[in-house]
């Protein structure tokens, strides 16, 4: 494997007191090699989102180290660039000045920013768009729209946390294919946390499973399907064996989390 670009380093975080509080993860390692495409699972509060927090610079007061390119990450990092589940397009903007936008706080000029706007609005699939508020699009070419302003500040690391969760199937299936498209032309460095074992399948190159809480590294799967995969990889007996195989693993560990709660509950 390449040098990695992305290191997850014994990251163990824990919320509240010794005596009454929660450890989320605990003693986390994985990495992420230079334009790999890595995807993290587990079952409901397992702390995946705990973990993009921490990633991107958004929660502090862990143990363990997240480095970039060997640099510590001590809070939010330019070369890492995020897109949440979250509707987060600005109302106000037009598709192109929403892409734009990273570029207008750098100070680059209007009519650079939005040509490299355009680029990035065409290869996300919305030219034509352009002069579109988010309330004339629907929620899959609104996140379309996230990822190309993330995509247009050129980071290198793109950190997503399960960005189709709100989407229909089909859609998330398209957008799923329109993502790897743009990871392949870029070699683009991605980290996708997901619960969606499909979804994990069709895109990445290796899959972190972790365990119910505290998370934990259960194991690491490599996911050895050609590219580009269409719909006849989706199709596929292979494809259909490596959701099959993460579903073992997930239920086992959703069955602890259930087994977890029942006890609290008696």
């Amino acid at each position: 494997m390449a040098v990695p670009t992305l290191t997850v380093e014994h990251v163990t975080k824990r919320f509240g007191t010794t005596e009454f509080g929660v450890t989320a993860v605990e003693d986390f390692t994985f990495d992420v090699a230079e334009g790999e495409f890595v995807s993290v699972i587990g079952p409901s509060g397992c702390g995946k989102s705990t973990l993009f927090h921490i990633i991107g610079g958004l929660t502090g007061d862990y143990q363990g180290r997240v480095t970039v390119g060997g640099e510590t990450v001590n809070g939010p990092h330019p070369a890492i660039g995020m897109v949440f589940q979250e509707e987060s397009t600005f109302p106000w903007r037009n598709v192109i000045d929403n892409v734009a936008f990273p570029l207008e706080l750098r100070g680059v000029s209007r009519a650079e920013r939005l040509e490299r706007a355009l680029h990035y609005v065409t290869m996300v699939g919305l030219r034509g768009f352009e002069q579109r508020y988010p309330a004339e699009l629907s929620g899959g070419m609104r996140q379309r729209v996230s990822i190309a302003r993330t995509l247009a500040a050129q980071p290198k690391i793109l950190l997503m946390d399960e960005p189709f969760a709100s989407l229909d199937e089909q859609t998330r299936l398209l957008l799923g294919a329109k993502v790897t498209q743009i990871q392949q032309r870029l070699r683009q460095t991605t980290l996708l946390i997901t619960h969606s074992l499909t979804e994990a399948v069709q895109l990445s190159d290796r899959i972190v499973v972790m365990t119910f809480r505290p998370g934990r590294v259960r194991r690491i799967v490599e996911v050895r399907l050609p590219r580009p995969r269409g719909d006849d990889i989706l199709t596929s007996p292979e494809f259909g064996r490596y959701v099959a195989e993460l579903w073992v693993d997930l239920r086992e560990e959703a069955n602890r989390g259930l087994d977890a709660a029942e006890h609290l509950a008696t």
